[in-house]
């Protein structure tokens, strides 16, 4: 590795402890979410109902954000390929890009659910 490339790869590093942060705060905002639920079923009171939806569907919204910046990232490292590089780094390089899109796909599938479910009937969670 070069210079140039230790540095991207020290940058991304960088990042992902950002984003290691960003899904402590998902957790917290999960388990909110939870007692939200907790207490719509228990109460039956629709105003839990509409926080709990609005919760998920920040922790969704949030979640696939997250996914697309490392969607970005492989198809980056798609990019950067050379037609020189180790034919087993190049297919574990497409198959983490085709993880990653499989994620963000799963992501706007959960966002979705989120918001269409608008009598909470399905449980979600991130993974």
């Amino acid at each position: 590795m070069n210079y140039a490339e230790i540095n991207e790869k020290l940058h991304d590093i960088t990042n992902e402890d950002y984003i290691w942060i960003i899904y402590i705060g998902i957790i917290f905002l999960s388990w909110y979410a939870n007692g939200i639920e907790r207490k719509y079923f228990i109460s039956n009171n629709q105003q839990y109902r509409e926080k709990y939806r609005e919760v998920m569907i920040v922790i969704f919204s949030i979640l696939t954000i997250v996914y697309l910046y490392f969607l970005k990232g492989s198809i980056d490292d798609l990019h950067t390929l050379k037609p020189t590089d180790d034919i087993n780094k190049r297919r574990l390089t497409e198959l983490a890009a085709i993880g990653s899109l499989l994620i963000v796909i799963s992501g706007i599938i959960f966002l979705y659910i989120a918001y269409s479910d608008t009598n909470i009937d399905v449980e979600i969670a991130f993974n």
